[in-house]
């Protein structure tokens, strides 16, 4: 089992470590008073604006009985708009806090982060790069839900070359027997090819297919949103918005105990007229990101074995 210094990428977890922090995650769920930080303090250092993700990191801290302190755009409202690096407020930071949860613009910004940092980093998301407590949680859905990911086909669905969300995810999956895995993108918007080697490397059979296809045949199906504060050229954005959405007409299509999971916040790629079919999972995988951060900032902070 890997140690656990930092929460940078995806690759970092192997089933070990997935299954200690799963395990941890359920046993907060039956008695979060058995695992408490008193005085621990987590420092959110955010230059992309968030919400579920700050809110998710700050409520996590806070039933640990720890606190927090949080810059919600230090983009525009930090040192960083009068030219400090980010290893400099990170330095400064470190002086702050117990642990730092970090979401960035620029890809690696974590791993840099935690090059310089004396305490923990935790990536919430560099760009396009990854956001590895977010596929820890939807990993661990997936798991509550099926109680075994072993033999899944699971569908990614959008924007895949940009979504931070599904290459993480990608990277976790590949640590399972016999999962399949199907992308649904416009040609502008497919998976990168470093992903589909990653698949191949591990044994981990991908296809690309059309979208009816993949809600045949998907256990899980994840659906992205198309981001348009990524696309430099609006045009682009506009050939690949919309173009995949889950409404009524496609539950019929969709097995009988699939599931449809969302990073959120989603556009119009799921109509709020399914949101009652006990398939769509999306606010319920939300409510599970607290639970995954606990156990994250457990694990960092305490010597739990």
């Amino acid at each position: 089992m890997k140690e656990l210094k930092h929460v940078i990428e995806s690759q970092q977890f192997d089933r070990p470590l997935l299954s200690k922090l799963f395990s941890l995650a359920e046993k907060m769920r039956d008695n979060s008073k058995n695992y408490q930080l008193p005085g621990k303090i987590l420092a959110t250092l955010f230059y992309e604006p968030s919400t579920r993700t700050r809110l998710s990191f700050e409520s996590a801290m806070l039933q640990l009985n720890g606190r927090v302190i949080s810059t919600e755009n230090a983009k525009e409202f930090s040192s960083f708009s009068k030219g400090e690096s980010l290893e400099d407020s990170i330095k400064v930071v470190s002086g702050y806090a117990d642990v730092i949860a970090i979401r960035h613009f620029e890809i690696g910004a974590a791993k840099r982060a935690a090059s310089v940092s004396t305490i923990p980093i935790i990536n919430a998301g560099d760009g396009a790069g990854q956001h590895p407590t977010q596929a820890l949680l939807d990993l661990y859905t997936i798991q509550r839900h099926f109680s075994e990911v072993d033999g899944l086909t699971v569908a990614m669905v959008g924007d895949l070359k940009y979504g931070r969300t599904v290459r993480s995810l990608c990277y976790l999956l590949g640590r399972f027997f016999n999962v399949k895995v199907l992308f649904v993108a416009p040609p502008i918007c497919e998976m990168a090819n470093d992903i589909k080697s990653f698949l191949d490397k591990q044994q981990t059979p991908w296809k690309e297919v059309e979208f009816d296809v993949a809600i045949e045949e998907a256990d899980c199906i994840y659906m992205t949103r198309v981001q348009r504060e990524r696309f430099l050229h609006m045009d682009n954005y506009e050939k690949a918005a919309n173009k995949y959405v889950i409404n009524s007409t496609s539950l019929p299509k969709m097995k009988e105990n699939a599931i449809v999971m969302h990073p959120l916040p989603r556009g119009p790629e799921i109509s709020p007229e399914v949101d009652e079919d006990p398939r769509m999972i999306y606010f319920e995988q939300a409510k599970n990101g607290v639970w995954i951060r606990m156990a994250l900032m457990m694990l960092l902070l305490s010597d739990i074995d």
